[in-house]
């Protein structure tokens, strides 16, 4: 073999050679013999990484990347095996939320309810017993208006009201899971009374106890339905207490044939008061009735509730109608009456179906019956109206569920 030949040779064998030993190497294998210890220098890294790595595990929910998150309960921030040294919530554009870490410096959530439909990043630090520093990043978007729904409810957080108040929400979404919706909301009384919930429609439920509330009683209302589907791919968001006080027993019975109205305390009689309730023409409404509002003055105008004249204006439009007070949403009040003449009440129906009593204009006499009656009624007071020749007044129309009976009350609820 020439020379020229001979280092040819060695050249492809040392080539060979290469390959092999390359290969080797990437494919693990353990022979020593063909250049092997590779795989234990790395095994060695690897060790040595591990023992500088931070056994602190952090965890942040809702998981990185998630839509629809609740705007109650997503985001929190937890830590084992180690503490939490820092958490940063921010939304989109760089505003940051406050936020508030545990005495043990193991968890972390805001302290303010978050924006629906708003993209927040989260990023947080802690270390392990041994000082070594963990990191975690995660962001998430709040569920939208559009895939959420929330209960306006009535009353208010510590209110007192009278014993007939019942809760009422309406909501702004129809809701088609309502057995699901209805066991996320719990209302109870310190007197024991059973509650129970009474569908309307699909936007409203409402609740009562058979009888009335019990005088000075407290009743509690809880929503719990952050995350609950009330309609396909529409969740709740809502999560909270509400508390109220019942006030004492008043009840009035309006009498429309003798144009009496008689105010009770637990049955008993306190005044008897001189009314003038709808005319032959325009009955008021009988049934159970409960108090919505209170307004010292208001505006009445005849128009907004179907009595115009030929014009197309309202039969009546008075802009400081004094002390009155809702009983249903279309329109028929308890309220004082200065335009009339004295001698109607307690002698003739006169009204478009309102209950009047005498009144003075400006709001302000304080021995009228329409000031009395005002100052000492209270939202949620109940009012029997009686021998008027008109129909009941519908369930739903105002906060009128009383005209149900206690089985067809039930009878609408989902649960």
């Amino acid at each position: 073999m020439t020379d020229s030949k001979r280092r040819r040779g060695l050249s492809v064998a040392a080539a060979l050679l290469g390959g092999v030993l390359v290969l080797s190497a990437c494919s693990g294998s353990d022979d020593d013999a063909s250049g092997g210890g590779g795989d234990a220098s790395q095994a060695k890294a690897d060790e040595a990484a591990a023992k500088k790595t931070s056994v602190a595990d952090i965890k942040i929910t809702p998981k990185d990347g998630s839509d629809n998150a609740s705007i109650n309960n997503s985001a929190a921030v937890t830590v084992s095996k180690g503490t939490l040294t820092t958490v940063s919530m921010t939304t989109a554009d760089g505003g940051k939320v406050a936020g508030e870490l545990s005495a043990d410096k193991t968890s972390w959530k805001p302290t303010t309810q978050l924006e629906r439909s708003t993209t927040y990043k989260l990023a947080a630090a802690a270390k392990d017993s041994d000082g070594r520093v963990a990191h975690e990043n995660a962001s998430f978007t709040t569920v939208s208006p559009a895939n959420s729904f929330i209960g306006n409810f009535t009353p208010e957080d510590g209110s007192t009201v009278g014993v007939g108040m019942p809760v009422s929400i309406n909501f702004d979404k129809a809701i088609t899971e309502k057995a699901a919706v209805q066991k996320g909301i719990t209302v109870s009384s310190s007197s024991g009374q059973e509650v129970v919930g009474h569908w309307f429609n699909a936007n409203r439920i409402d609740f009562r106890p058979d009888k009335y509330w019990t005088e000075n009683s407290t009743v509690t209302l809880k929503l719990a339905l952050d995350g609950v589907e009330g309609a396909s791919g529409v969740y709740g968001v809502q999560q909270k207490t509400v508390t109220f006080k019942i006030g004492r027993n008043q009840v009035s019975y309006v009498d429309a044939k003798t144009k009496q109205m008689k105010i009770t305390h637990n049955g008993a009689t306190i005044k008897t008061i001189p009314i003038s309730a709808g005319s032959p023409d325009n009955k008021t409404y009988e049934g159970i009735m409960v108090m919505s509002e209170k307004f010292k003055e208001t505006r009445m105008n005849g128009a907004t509730v179907g009595f115009t004249d030929d014009d197309g204006k309202g039969e009546y439009d008075i802009k400081d109608v004094p002390h009155a007070i809702r009983l249903t949403n279309s329109g028929t009040f308890v309220h004082g009456n200065y335009w009339g003449a004295k001698s109607v009440f307690g002698s003739v129906n006169t009204s478009h179906g309102c209950v009047g009593l005498s009144d003075t204009k400006g709001a302000n006499d304080t021995g009228t019956a329409g000031y009395w009656f005002y100052t000492n009624s209270m939202v949620g007071d109940v009012v029997v109206v009686q021998n008027t020749g008109d129909k009941t007044v519908s369930p739903d129309n105002g906060l009128n569920g009383w005209n149900l009976s206690w089985a067809d009350w039930k009878a609408g609820s989902e649960v």
